[in-house]
């Protein structure tokens, strides 16, 4: 059993980045898929699918890489299971000067920090991602 999924989602990610992986393979949630989704939008992945499995599904994100660098620099998962980490849209921090996002989760789905402060909502810090 797997207690922090969002924690191994984004260890698979930092692995498969040190390898200069194409893809990375995660086992399917709800929330993993949010979470891609966001990462697509603002830039970080080049793109995300489904892919059925019999039981759960698999998640496999293709990275993005420039000039064989990585878009992405750095994963850090803030809130854990055992200390959760919330914030008010006015106290949401940014990441590496602006150049990175904050994950939130928030009562109107899993946003950035961007978001949070324009729509004036605070929520559980998940990561930081830059």
């Amino acid at each position: 059993m797997m207690t922090d999924p969002i924690a191994d989602m984004l260890t698979r990610m930092r692995n498969a980045i040190l390898i200069k992986a194409e893809k990375v393979d995660i086992p399917a949630s709800r929330i993993k898929l949010e979470i891609a989704k966001l990462l697509k939008e603002e830039g970080f992945i080049r793109a995300y699918k489904i892919l059925k499995d019999k039981k759960q599904g698999v998640l496999r994100i293709s990275l993005k890489y420039v000039e064989n660098k990585s878009i992405i620099t750095g994963l850090k998962r803030v809130s854990k299971p055992g200390r959760r980490v919330y914030t008010g849209y006015k106290e949401v921090s940014s990441v590496m000067g602006g150049v990175g996002v904050v994950v939130l989760t928030t009562p109107k789905g899993i946003t950035t920090d961007n978001v949070c402060r324009r729509e004036k909502i605070g929520g559980e810090v998940l990561a930081y991602v830059w």
